[in-house]
């Protein structure tokens, strides 16, 4: 993979920056932020957890609808309520992020991103941890298409539920029901969030300028390309870590540069990320995939007739 080298030179001198993913932790004026983050990011592994177990209510559903009678249509409902219940949990974290992450981009972004980057670590890991939380979750969401059929059901029953006066336990109501099937309806809806966030971030903070959010993000995908090129880390976790990071950030900037991430005039050098991940995939036993997917799927230039057609192919 050491020919890459070339190319991201050419695209980003931030390859010489080393961010160590392992042992970072925060310096004194660190602290208080990182500290704050990390109070929100510590549940992100249960909720993945939980998600990647949820089975799902098709067989009482599909009881219920086969066979409808007071009996199967009740516990169909009480099995969907529960399940209703983890999806909120899921969809109130993404809540957390959204109030959190503006916090991150003050701190990364309002100096000089290259240098806030190198020198505040412990929070550029936890820009990482962010991307890495919200790849794991749309990737587990998307190949899981029992969250949306619960819920929909659930939406459809909850009327004739009111009227029944069986809403006792209902903890989902209308207005808070609606905006979890804006979520859940969504493909990726956790790198929606932060997409939408960071736009909201850039209209209305005046102290952070939008070139500085964007270069954070280039650099961030280019220093994590090249540590995994330069095989920095030994550990494949941490290599898988480094690409999911690399991969939400060219998505995040693509969604936020209004001329994206893939044209000639970009700093990210993405050929030579396409590149990685695919070589990655090759020399190790892990998929990579679902990043590629991703990077196809999840951004929104790759067609752009500015788009280099290398780079249409290598994605195609």
């Amino acid at each position: 993979m050491g020919q890459l080298l070339a190319h991201l030179m050419h695209h980003d001198d931030a390859a010489q920056i080393f961010i160590d993913f392992e042992n970072a932790t925060p310096a004194p004026a660190e602290q208080a932020l990182w500290q704050q983050i990390h109070d929100v990011l510590q549940t992100g592994p249960t909720i993945l957890q939980k998600l990647i177990e949820y089975v799902g209510c098709e067989q009482w559903i599909y009881a219920a609808i086969q066979n409808p009678n007071p009996e199967t249509e009740d516990t169909a409902w009480n099995k969907v309520l529960p399940a209703v219940d983890q999806l909120q949990e899921f969809y109130e974290f993404s809540l957390l992020l959204e109030q959190s992450f503006p916090k991150l981009l003050v701190a990364l972004c309002k100096d000089d991103p290259k240098a806030s980057l190198s020198n505040q670590q412990a929070l550029a890991k936890q820009l990482g941890d962010v991307f890495d939380f919200v790849l794991r979750f749309d990737d587990a969401k998307m190949v899981n298409p029992a969250i949306q059929n619960d819920f929909s059901y659930y939406r459809r029953t909850l009327s004739r539920m009111k009227l029944s006066k069986k809403d006792l336990n209902i903890k989902v109501r209308d207005e808070l029901a609606n905006r979890m099937s804006l979520f859940f309806a969504y493909p990726t809806p956790m790198m929606k969030v932060l997409s939408e966030t960071t736009a909201k971030f850039l209209d209305a903070n005046a102290t952070v300028p939008r070139e500085n959010v964007t270069q954070a993000l280039g650099h961030m995908a280019n220093i994590c390309l090249d540590m995994v090129d330069k095989r920095r880390f030994t550990s494949n976790d941490t290599n898988m870590f480094c690409l999911r990071v690399m991969t939400g950030a060219i998505i995040l900037y693509d969604h936020v540069s209004e001329s994206g991430v893939f044209t000639r005039r970009s700093p990210v050098n993405i050929k030579g990320a396409v590149q990685v991940l695919k070589a990655y995939s090759t020399s190790t036993t892990t998929s990579t995939d679902g990043l590629v997917n991703a990077l196809r799927f999840t951004t929104v230039h790759l067609a752009d007739a500015e788009t280099p057609g290398s780079i249409k192919q290598l994605l195609a």
